[in-house]
């Protein structure tokens, strides 16, 4: 990640600290965006010099322009977006509760929208090869029943982040736009679902690891490494792609 310059949204904790951690040790800068922004800055400080923290919630247009700008102003140009920030919520298409289907909607995919309509011009005025790695869900190639709004959310994701691909590709524009499917990862998240009840921790962490042939719960490092590499000129022949890293989950019988 020398020289590369990331906005990492849901930076402050789970999947989106532990890439930003990445980049970071791999040479990289990083501004961790996040809602919580006292978890962000704390990590920022972690992190040193190469690291900064700004608040935005990523329903907010404006706000994205301003994250967009703050990375210019601290690291000089931006050229990777990491689009992590996401909320998964119980309910199928009867019982959801409305507020909570248009919240996760609004996060999980029009986020990522507008994030890409804000730092998109910025990406191709750079110069430099750029890329967006957006992080989706097993759920996005094989939906679950329990999860109607997240089940949308990141199919949906998935159609986006095909068609941005494919525009920069046909317009010569040095931008790649891949997307990484989790399957379950040992994450704040995760641990709402753990501990939320519905049966014994064990139980529940029992349930969650057998939708996985390789019958565990995966770690936020191995799903930072594929992003991280998505990000990087590694990668450089790789776009539109569904990297997975779900333990066989999306290709279960």
């Amino acid at each position: 990640m020398d020289s590369k310059v990331a906005l990492v949204t849901g930076g402050a904790e789970g999947i989106g600290a532990t890439v930003g951690r990445m980049i970071v040790a791999e040479g990289g800068k990083v501004l961790l965006c996040d809602v919580q922004i006292d978890k962000a800055r704390a990590l920022a400080d972690e992190l040193g010099e190469n690291a900064e923290a700004f608040e935005l919630d990523v329903r907010e247009l404006d706000q994205w322009h301003a994250a967009v700008k703050a990375a210019q102003d601290h690291f000089g140009k931006l050229n990777v977006l990491c689009n992590i920030a996401g909320i998964s919520e119980p309910g199928n298409v009867v019982d959801v509760d409305l507020d909570s289907w248009r919240r996760t909607i609004d996060i999980n995919l029009e986020g990522p929208f507008l994030g890409c309509r804000a730092a998109l011009p910025v990406m191709e005025a750079s110069g430099e090869p750029a890329a967006i790695v957006n992080i989706g869900s097993m759920i996005a190639i094989r939906a679950a029943a329990f999860v109607a709004a997240y089940s949308a959310s990141k199919a949906g994701l998935l159609g986006l982040t095909r068609s941005i691909a494919l525009d920069c590709a046909e317009r010569g524009v040095p931008v790649r736009a891949n997307m990484v499917h989790p399957g379950a990862i040992r994450t704040p998240m995760y641990d709402r679902y753990k501990y939320s009840g519905m049966a014994e921790p064990e139980v529940v962490e029992e349930q969650f690891a057998a939708t996985h042939p390789m019958n565990r719960i995966g770690e936020p490092e191995e799903v930072a490494k594929a992003v991280v590499f998505l990000a990087s000129d590694d990668a450089s022949f790789t776009t539109g792609c569904d990297f997975t890293v779900d333990g066989g989950g999306s290709i279960r019988s």
